[in-house]
């Protein structure tokens, strides 16, 4: 089977590549791509070149080929059907079209889910294990800094499990997103019109000005759960202020590792099928953008990443949807 793939030959470079594959083990059943989802945070900074060396190891994706010094092969927001059979699966696997996978190495869809919406899977999974790290109670006062895709799959399991019995307002610099946020039965607010006095405020804007904002918005003893990650860039912020005599905390809350909250009773893969079972919900259509054919995607990638915007997907043939 020939397996064409995405790869970044060196920072800010994309390519096709094709390669011949035969089956690694005869456990391995072969796979084509119907959608996979492209992720503006993480992999526009192994795009850029920006993982940190330190890091090189914590952030190899499962099925990542080459090296964060380049070249590397990157992504982990796949979804493809088996060719025998037709069954629907996500899978932790870069932008391909074809693919030998073993039932480990996915998860199947729930029915009736769009292989488009599918491809959220990481992100949800992502905010489904920040809401287990922010540990809500009934009452609190919420803030969400970054209305993207992370920071309103965030807001949408709130609604899910909370409804009104928090006080959540969703921030953002951008107020074309306030029609997602209404619909969830929560408040938007731009930077300036945001409200403070919150006891817990989780920041996914991407943007160092954004966690900026998360810290002011903090009540007295209140915490920010920070999901950006920034790769090689440093951060500025303002803790000669309020952040010690408010005695302010400021809280990393990374998928790489199952919130404390549920550790040793949820597993990886039983946290990413919930994540998927959570996208049966049609208004996270609102969170799509265009879909990008496959052979377009190296041009691409370069405006896709320098700008802010939906979670766009890659259309691989006539086969997704």
């Amino acid at each position: 089977m020939q397996i064409r793939s995405l790869w970044y030959p060196q920072a800010r470079r994309a390519e096709l590549r094709a390669a011949q594959s035969l089956a690694p083990s005869p456990e391995h059943r072969a796979y084509r791509a119907l959608t996979s989802g492209i992720s503006r945070g993480t992999e526009s900074l192994v795009f850029a070149g920006a993982v940190p060396p330190s890091e090189h190891v914590r952030m190899r994706a499962p099925h990542m080929e080459g090296e964060f010094s380049f070249p590397v092969k990157y992504g982990y927001a796949w979804v493809g059907e088996r060719i025998e059979d037709g069954r629907r699966v996500f899978a932790l696997l870069p932008h391909q079209d074809h693919a030998w996978l073993r039932d480990e190495d996915c998860v199947p869809l729930p029915a009736g889910l769009p292989a488009a919406r599918a491809s959220l899977g990481a992100n949800m999974e992502t905010a489904l294990n920040a809401l287990w790290d922010a540990e809500l109670r009934e009452g609190m006062r919420v803030s969400v800094v970054g209305a993207g895709v992370v920071g309103s799959a965030f807001a949408f399991l709130c609604a899910r499990e909370f409804g009104g019995s928090i006080d959540l307002e969703v921030v953002d610099l951008d107020p074309a997103r306030a029609d997602f946020v209404d619909a969830l039965g929560y408040d938007f607010a731009t930077p300036a019109t945001a409200s403070g006095d919150r006891q817990l405020v989780v920041h996914a804007s991407g943007d160092p000005a954004g966690l900026r904002t998360a810290l002011g918005l903090c009540a007295f003893e209140g915490e920010v759960l920070e999901l950006s990650w920034y790769g090689a860039r440093e951060v500025s912020l303002p803790l000669g202020g309020a952040f010690h005599s408010q005695r302010l905390r400021l809280r990393a809350s990374q998928v790489g590792a199952i919130a404390s909250s549920r550790r040793g009773e949820v597993g990886h893969r039983q946290r990413l099928a919930l994540a998927l079972e959570a996208l049966a919900d049609s208004r996270l259509e609102a969170l799509l953008g265009e879909a990008i054919p496959f052979d377009e995607l190296p041009a691409r990638l370069p405006a896709l990443f320098d700008r802010a915007g939906a979670h766009h997907v890659v259309r691989y043939d006539a086969h997704g949807g």
